[in-house]
This record gives structure tokens, C-alpha cells and sequence, in this order.
């Protein structure tokens, strides 16, 4: 009975608390992703978009290396909320926090070798390559605020407090925004003005974040350093945390390949697949709304052993997330062309963008599966058939690669790229039944 209490619980409505301002939070950062890209393209050159676009991609790659920390805070601290353990929901800020810190500034003392490795990687032209430096150069610097935001997101998701996930992806972008409008077109700065103005909006966001989190700091367990420092509670945090790292590599493996390979078929194209990346991360962003209530959903289930509530907290977050992923499509379908113009004004990026614009309104329905079950093996930490599954999805994908680019291009390029969703989805489904079958184990 109290098994089918807690799963009535989980309603379209609870559902749609907790996704609705995530989806409107992550609405945000494509628009600041196409701000960025389009107040350079008001240039009326397709360097400085290729710049953009590759140093974004290069830093964004490598902190979302640490993605797992976003990931595994929320999955752990959402079960230690289903199981009522306070004191493990603040020691897993404290350690997030630790690890984010750690992480982001062994990234600035690495930054020359990093460099070196990005540029070695892309073929791009020198005038690209040259101002990709001068952004990567400034926007470095706020890498530990970059990596804490993932996990202080992730730690608030877990608790279901996504309203102030909102307030502060809402402050960050939006001064992102400002800024660049004010460095950019009013300033002059360029691509350097566009690397400071996230350099400010991050640092000043993590601020905000960690205002919303004072509760936590105003009691002792988030400074309890034996709890902190449990061998225990660390070793299964670093075995969570390895397993869904090795998966976010080979995931970023994938993009940054993506782009980079881009560059071999020029400047324009290489520019029109930046400016269409946009559209992919609108769809991203729009199905983790849900994804990230599954993992509330899906982790607090687990945490009070409740097989009913997390199939129905599956379920639910699911059905939203197919939905969105079809209204995308049609979107993408009937104003892609208009969006493209609407983000550059040169036009061989604008010819070239709308020929294959056709992947883009595929790309939401090839992707839907893969986004949800994502958020459902995270909120149950199934890190290993995560890390596992992404093994074989990169395998289909370099197969993909290596049959479909020397005969079709960069329409190859993207259809592989397409087929690794697919392939993301297909694996994790096989594996779900047994992340329901751990409900029913004892804790």
C-alpha cells in the first residue's frame, strides 16, 4: 500500500514542476549560443563564427568532461533524499564543491598543453585557429566556476528546486547576453569580447548559486569532515563518478570529432555546422528539462526501494519528453530557414546551413530515447551500463564515420552522428530492466 502511495504521488503536475522551469532555464543557453554566434556574424565573415564555434566547443568539451559531477551529485543526493539521510544530502555539496575547485584549476595550469592538443586536432584555417586562441586565452580563467555550476545544479535538481536553477541560468545568460551585446557591438572587442563576457557571467553566476544553497552552509553537516571524508561514501562516489566520466568522454568524443572533422570541408561549412549545432542544442536542452525529472524522480524512487514509483516517475517524464521532441521537429521543419538568417549574415554559411537544415529536423525524434533514458540511469546511478553502452554507441558511430563521410561528406558527417543517437537509446532500453529489478533489493 505504501509502495502505491508514494507512486500516486508522481503526477503530470509534479512532473511538470520540476521540468518546466529546467526547460525554460535550458532555453536559455542556445539563445546565448546563437547570441554568441550571431553578433559575430554580424561581421560578415565566416572566421570569426569558425572561431567561436571551435573554442566554445573545445572548453565546453572539456568541462563537460566533468559533467559526471552534475550527474552523480544528482542521482546520489536525490536517493540519500528518498532515504532521509540530511547529512549525506549536505556532505555531497561539500564534496562537489571540493572536486570543482580541484578540477577547474588544474585545467588553467594545464592550459598550454590543452591549447596545443585542441589546435593539433583541428585543420583549421590559421585566421580561425589564431582568434579560437585569443577566446580560449581569456575564457579559461573561469573554469572552476564552470565545473562548481555543475554541481551545485545538480545537488538543487536532486531536491527537486529547479525554480532556482532557473534564477540563476536566467542571471547567467542574461548577462552573458548583455555583456556581449555591449563588448562586441559597442566596444569592438570581437571574439575577445565574447570570450570576457562569459568569463564575468560564469563567476557571477556560481555566486548566485551558492546563495541559493545557504541553507546547507548555515547548518554543521556540510563541514562535517569525517561524514565528508567517509572511505565508504567516497568510494562509491569516485566508482559513480569514474564510470559516467569514461562515458561523458567518449560522448564529447563524439561532438568534438563532429566539429573538428567539420573543418575539412571548409570554412563555410565548417561556420553552417556551427550555426546548425545551435538547433541540436535547443533539442537538448528542451528534452533535459525532463530528463533531469526523471533523475529526481527516478533517484528518490530508488533511495525508499519503491519499484512503482520509479516505473511511473520513468513513465511520465518519458511521455513529455517524446512529446517535446515531435513539436521540435515541426519547428525545425517549418522556420529553420529564417532561424539560420536570423544567426548569420553571410551568405555561403546561410546556403550552406540550409542544405543540411533536413538533419536537424530528424535529430529530435533520432535523439528523444537516448536524452530520457540518460536521465533515468542517472537518477538510479547505473553509471556502469551508462559507460558501457556509450562504448558501444561510439563503436556504431566510428563505423558510421568511416563508411558514410568519403562517400556522402558532410551529409555522412551528420547522419552518423544521428545514428549514434539512435544507437544511445537502443542500448540503454536493453538494459532497463534490470535497473527496475534494483528497487527491489534492500539497501
Amino acid at each position: 500500500m505504501a509502495e502505491a502511495g508514494l507512486a500516486n504521488q508522481i503526477t503530470h503536475r509534479r512532473v511538470l514542476k520540476i521540468a518546466l522551469p529546467i526547460v525554460l532555464s535550458n532555453a536559455t543557453v542556445p539563445i546565448l549560443g546563437a547570441v554568441d554566434t550571431g553578433v559575430v556574424g554580424q561581421l560578415g565573415q565566416a572566421a570569426p563564427i569558425g572561431a567561436v564555434g571551435v573554442g566554445a566547443v573545445v572548453l565546453t568539451g572539456i568541462y563537460w568532461i566533468f559533467g559526471f559531477l552534475r550527474m552523480g551529485t544528482t542521482g546520489l543526493t536525490s536517493q540519500a533524499v528518498g532515504a532521509g539521510q540530511s547529512g549525506e544530502v549536505a556532505a555531497l555539496l561539500t564534496r562537489a564543491l571540493l572536486i570543482a575547485a580541484a578540477a577547474g584549476l588544474g585545467i588553467i595550469a594545464l592550459q598550454l598543453p590543452i591549447f596545443w592538443a585542441a589546435f593539433q586536432l583541428s585543420p583549421a584555417s590559421a585566421e580561425v585557429e589564431g582568434l579560437a586562441r585569443d577566446y580560449m586565452q581569456i575564457r579559461i580563467f573561469s573554469a572552476p566556476a564552470a565545473i562548481a555550476m555543475y554541481g551545485v545544479t545538480g545537488w538543487l535538481i536532486a531536491q527537486e528546486r529547479t525554480r532556482a536553477v532557473l534564477a540563476i541560468q536566467l542571471w547567467t545568460n542574461g548577462v552573458n547576453i548583455l555583456l556581449d551585446l555591449w563588448f562586441v557591438l559597442g566596444l569592438g572587442w570581437g571574439v575577445q569580447g565574447v570570450a570576457m563576457a562569459t568569463f564575468c557571467a560564469e563567476w557571477t553566476g556560481l555566486a548566485l548559486a551558492l546563495w541559493f544553497c545557504r541553507a546547507a552552509f548555515a547548518v554543521p553537516a556540510w563541514r562535517d569532515w569525517p561524514r565528508v571524508f567517509d572511505r565508504a561514501k567516497l568510494t562509491h562516489m569516485m566508482s559513480v563518478n569514474t564510470d559516467i566520466l569514461l562515458r561523458s568522454l567518449l560522448l564529447q568524443a563524439i561532438f568534438m570529432s563532429f566539429l573538428l572533422m567539420g573543418a575539412k570541408f571548409g570554412d563555410d561549412v565548417l561556420a553552417a555546422n556551427q550555426v546548425l549545432l545551435q538547433f541540436l542544442y535547443i533539442t537538448a536542452y528542451a528534452l533535459d528539462g525532463f530528463a533531469f525529472g526523471a533523475e529526481a524522480l527516478v533517484g528518490q524512487a530508488l533511495g525508499a526501494r519503491n519499484r512503482a514509483a520509479l516505473r511511473r516517475g520513468a513513465a511520465l517524464s518519458s511521455m513529455w519528453g517524446a512529446g517535446v521532441s515531435l513539436g521540435l521537429g515541426l519547428i525545425f521543419a517549418l522556420a529553420g530557414g529564417q532561424i539560420i538568417d536570423l544567426m548569420t549574415t553571410a551568405e555561403g554559411v546561410r546556403a550552406d546551413a540550409r542544405v543540411f537544415l533536413i538533419y536537424m529536423v530528424l535529430a529530435p525524434l533520432a535523439g528523444s530515447a537516448s536524452w530520457m533514458l540518460d536521465g533515468i540511469f542517472i537518477g538510479a546511478t547505473r553509471a556502469r551500463d551508462m559507460r558501457n553502452m556509450m562504448a558501444v554507441s561510439f563503436v556504431i558511430y566510428l563505423v558510421s564515420l568511416a563508411a558514410l563521410v568519403p562517400v556522402f561528406g558532410n551529409h555522412g558527417l551528420w547522419i552518423a552522428l544521428l545514428i549514434s543517437f539512435v544507437a544511445r537509446g537502443l542500448t540503454l532500453f536493453v538494459r532497463y530492466p534490470a535497473l527496475e529489478a534494483e528497487a527491489d533489493r534492500p539497501a
